[in-house]
């Protein structure tokens, strides 16, 4: 009797373990995703005229696949504009290249300074000659291993927040002070334009955790918003999954920024800057600003 009892419980312990291993098979995978949204301003409110990923001179967009998302943010050369060229054209065609080239797979997560170059030479193969220059901060979240890989040309950039921390950010690249990193295509002529390449882009790995918070952003936000503001803002969303008070948070850092922009008094990161390059400066910088915000969540 003893011994059929134990036949029949190593059987049945042996059923339930064979049930639970096929179920944990049949089970999909659960991967963490972004939470995304957007906000900002143009400089001069009254003069632009809106367009669908475009603030001013920036642009941005905000794609997904089945294994990614992806964020990116441009900021036109203004200096263009003397010449009769819109600089936001630029940066917002090279980000809308590689929104597309998202949307349709055509890139490898792990290597966005491919994307950023793959976008950069459909614009350069545009009929339409899209002449310009601008900066380019891409940030993917590779689902796969919970990794986010960057690339970063420029004075845009990214920082990621945890636990009220600071755990990685991006590395400004700048030929001297106030002149960044950029693409350019210029007009025939013009051999004397800074022009840098794709491949000279920062790019960086990093792994995150269910409740980061990562803010991609252009220097309109990063001249203007002291960083230690920004981390205090950013951390009252960490592990946050409503959108609604994500983008709240977004909305906040842009007015703060826009604010601080026009401030005649205040000693903004610019003029902190600034003055570290024996310029005497003060007050903030208008700039056109553009924030992308997001959340990593199961």
């Amino acid at each position: 009797m003893r011994s059929w009892t134990t036949r029949w419980l190593s059987r049945a312990l042996h059923q339930n373990w064979q049930a639970a291993s096929a179920t944990a098979e049949n089970k999909p995978r659960t991967y963490s995703r972004f939470i995304s949204v957007v906000s900002g301003f143009p400089k001069n409110l009254a003069q632009s005229k809106y367009k669908p990923g475009k603030m001013g001179d920036d642009a941005w967009f905000i794609a997904n696949t089945k294994t990614a998302d992806v964020l990116g943010v441009a900021d036109g050369v203004g200096g263009w504009r003397s010449y009769g060229i819109d600089p936001g054209e630029f940066a917002m065609v090279l980000m809308r290249n590689c929104e597309r080239l998202v949307k349709f797979s055509r890139f490898d997560p792990i290597k966005p300074v491919n994307l950023i170059a793959s976008g950069f030479r459909d614009l350069q193969d545009n009929r339409k000659c899209i002449l310009g220059s601008s900066t380019a901060c891409i940030v993917v979240f590779n689902r796969e291993d919970s990794s986010i890989y960057t690339a970063n040309i420029g004075d845009s950039g990214f920082i990621i927040v945890r636990k009220g921390e600071i755990v990685h950010r991006s590395e400004e690249q700048q030929h001297y002070f106030n002149t960044p990193f950029q693409l350019s295509l210029p007009p025939p002529g013009h051999t004397d334009v800074l022009s840098d390449r794709p491949e000279s882009a920062n790019t960086t790995t990093f792994p995150v955790c269910n409740g980061d918070v990562i803010l991609v952003a252009t220097d309109g936000v990063f001249d203007n918003v002291p960083i230690k503001l920004l981390v205090d803002t950013l951390q009252r969303v960490e592990g946050e999954n409503d959108q609604v008070k994500l983008q709240m948070c977004a909305n906040s850092i842009a007015l703060m920024a826009r604010s601080l922009s026009f401030d005649s008094k205040f000693l903004s990161p610019f003029s902190v800057n600034a003055r570290r390059n024996n310029i005497n400066a003060m007050g903030g910088k208008p700039d056109d600003i553009t924030v992308v915000l997001a959340t990593v969540a199961l």
